[in-house]
């Protein structure tokens, strides 16, 4: 009883918060110690932003299993790789060299776009795709490369779903996603995540939490994996259609912040 009625209560107050949204809204929730959870707009393909990024990471580390790439491998950067949006390497000159798991560190933690697009370009964009729908993903699709301005205005995009990303990251915290050994490097990863105010807009610094954000215009994208030592959750939170991008943050904010207060009583 009093598990379905701390759900109950996370679910009427996102429902409210959802209400009151000035755009679209969906969320993705995983009480990992209970095993219950729910979804609002869970099944609804939205442009993912840097939120894809977890699946490609994902695909990179099945290739890394199965021995067609190695995480130790070096990479140049090279002037053709040069991309905008986020990430610092775009700030070197070419021919730095980067190990293939410096990469994947940058691509999460800072959002890399010239690290993904060269990931992208090593396991080969129909291999996250046919991850994706061996895992069951719904609306999850890579599209196109970071920043390809080209591709998106032909109308083709990168797309993810709430209940997507919150089946990935339950995977990862399970050690499922790929192997346990490919799991906990991933959740490491994104442990050391360096972009915030979303998810923890209105929470303590020192909340322990696995996550990846994105944005673009009027779209703002979190979901983590809580690592409370006695009660962790996994919280997706997808906006679109937002008047501004701060609408979006604010939104995420304030629905991690009611989750959080509800399942720690705060």
């Amino acid at each position: 009883m009093e598990i379905i009625s701390s759900l109950e209560q996370v679910k009427k107050r996102i429902a409210s918060l959802c209400r009151q949204s000035a755009g679209t809204v969906a969320v993705d929730f995983y009480d990992e110690t209970n095993g219950h959870g729910f979804s609002f707009a869970g099944t609804r393909a939205v442009p993912s932003a840097s939120t894809i990024k977890v699946l490609i990471l994902a695909e990179l580390l099945r290739q890394v299993e199965q021995g067609l790439l190695s995480l130790e491998q070096p990479v140049t950067i090279r002037k053709e790789d040069y991309t905008g949006g986020d990430g610092i390497l775009k700030e070197l000159e070419p021919g730095h060299v980067f190990t293939l798991k410096e990469l994947a560190t940058l691509m999460i933690i800072v959002s890399d776009n010239l690290a993904t697009n060269r990931i992208i370009g090593l396991v080969g964009m129909e291999n996250v795709n046919a991850l994706g729908k061996e895992l069951g993903l719904q609306a999850t699709r890579l599209g196109r490369r970071m920043m390809d301005s080209d591709a998106l205005a032909r109308g083709v995009d990168n797309w993810i779903s709430a209940g997507d990303m919150g089946k990935l990251l339950r995977k990862i915290y399970e050690g499922t996603l790929v192997s346990q050994r490919a799991s906990k490097l991933m959740l490491d990863i994104l442990k050391r995540q360096q972009q915030g105010e979303r998810l923890q807009r209105y929470l303590s610094e020192d909340v322990p939490l696995a996550h990846k954000c994105g944005d673009l215009d009027g779209v703002e994208n979190d979901g983590g994996i809580f690592l409370l030592p006695d009660h962790p959750y996994i919280l997706v939170v997808l906006t679109s259609h937002m008047p501004d991008n701060r609408s979006g943050r604010e939104t995420i904010g304030r629905i991690s912040r009611w989750v959080w207060e509800t399942m720690t009583g705060g």
